[in-house]
């Protein structure tokens, strides 16, 4: 890392939430080049999408969260190896990331090259909210807001970290010295894949999503460090990041009003009224972005949720008519859908106030 900086400069800056229409296919080369070897074309990964498999060959092409979500949903159910996130991953190369992937290898220091990385991160259109700080000794990547992916949220996953781990590596050109992973998902039929790739501790089930790496690492030199192709690198992802759309109000203005509804939440239409629009325009403005209504719902719902189950001691039974369920099993069924945790799990796990009740 540069001399006048220190780690403490990357922390809080990795957050980039999803909502963003225009998602970049840089990155995703190394699960068509997965899938391609296993025998699935490019176009049956595309079905649904709706993409023309010459798009991806085009630098300037992209699509939105939805499409994305749809190709990992077709790697999922085509796919012939369990661990096919974490094979595809291992496959990046650092021209699949285009200027982004250069600019990061061009940087002093690991350190600046994460800061780099997580400045940009949008260029690569993430599916999951990404975090990125330092704590002590340790330095953290952290997803969160990953409740919609369902099923998917494990190849997601596997495929997220693999690339970063492939990533740091092609960068500092030796391993990053991982310390642990923790996955909110219970642990899958190839699990052992997971130590042997990440070489550390594996936690599953465990309520959170992290990879934790030596924070001492970030004070490396790059091996192709190189200030004139950093600066111009960097020049560049700004002019890319500048000409993607800006993340628009319209979700800030939903989430603010159902956080505010006391566990009433409005119904489609009675939010589209509530921001002078007909329920088919907020629909259609939300599908822009790659978004549905009842996600929005969903996410909120399971923030309040998860806030009392470790803040208070009320029951779960209550916790579920306060976001809005009139029974309790209908909102234990939704919480393990949301999270992958039964809610007393979930607040036993994360020391609530109500964990003993």
């Amino acid at each position: 890392m540069s001399a006048d900086r220190s780690a403490d400069d990357i922390v809080g800056t990795y957050e980039d939430g999803p909502a963003g229409a225009a998602h970049s296919l840089l990155a995703l080369g190394a699960l068509f080049a997965e899938m391609q070897a296993q025998g699935v074309p490019a176009e049956a990964l595309l079905r649904g999408t709706g993409i023309r498999t010459d798009r991806l060959h085009d630098p300037q092409a992209v699509m939105s969260r939805a499409q994305k979500i749809t190709v990992f949903r077709n790697a999922h159910r085509l796919s012939k190896r369990p661990d096919v996130g974490l094979r595809a991953g291992a496959r990046q190369r650092l021209s699949d990331f285009g200027v982004y992937g250069y600019a990061l290898a061009s940087s002093p220091t690991f350190g600046d090259a994460v800061a780099l990385g997580v400045r940009h991160v949008k260029l690569i259109g993430p599916v999951i909210e990404k975090r990125f700080r330092v704590q002590g000794d340790t330095a953290v990547f952290e997803g969160r807001d990953m409740q919609a992916l369902g099923e998917l949220l494990p190849l997601v996953t596997e495929y997220w970290f693999s690339s970063v781990l492939r990533l740091a590596t092609l960068v500092l050109e030796s391993r990053v010295p991982s310390r642990l992973l923790r996955l909110p998902y219970a642990p899958p039929a190839h699990a052992a894949a997971y130590e042997r790739a990440f070489g550390c501790p594996v936690q599953f089930d465990a309520g959170a999503l992290e990879w934790h790496f030596d924070a001492a690492v970030l004070g490396a030199p790059c091996p192709n460090a190189n200030p004139i192709t950093a600066q111009l690198c960097a020049q560049m992802c700004e002019r890319l990041l500048r000409s993607l759309p800006e993340e628009s109000a319209l979700e800030h203005s939903i989430r603010t009003a159902c956080f505010n509804s006391c566990g009433d939440f409005p119904a489609l239409d009675e939010m589209a009224r509530s921001l002078g629009l007909s329920g088919r325009t907020l629909q259609r403005r939300l599908m822009a972005q790659g978004r549905n209504y009842q996600e929005l719902v969903d996410e909120v719902r399971t923030a309040l949720a998860s806030e009392y189950l470790t803040q208070t001691t009320l029951s779960v039974e209550e916790v579920g008519q306060r976001v809005g369920f009139s029974e309790a099993s209908n909102f234990r069924k939704a919480f393990r859908k949301w999270t992958g945790q039964a809610p007393a799990a979930y607040r036993s796990l994360h020391g609530g106030a109500g964990a003993a009740a």
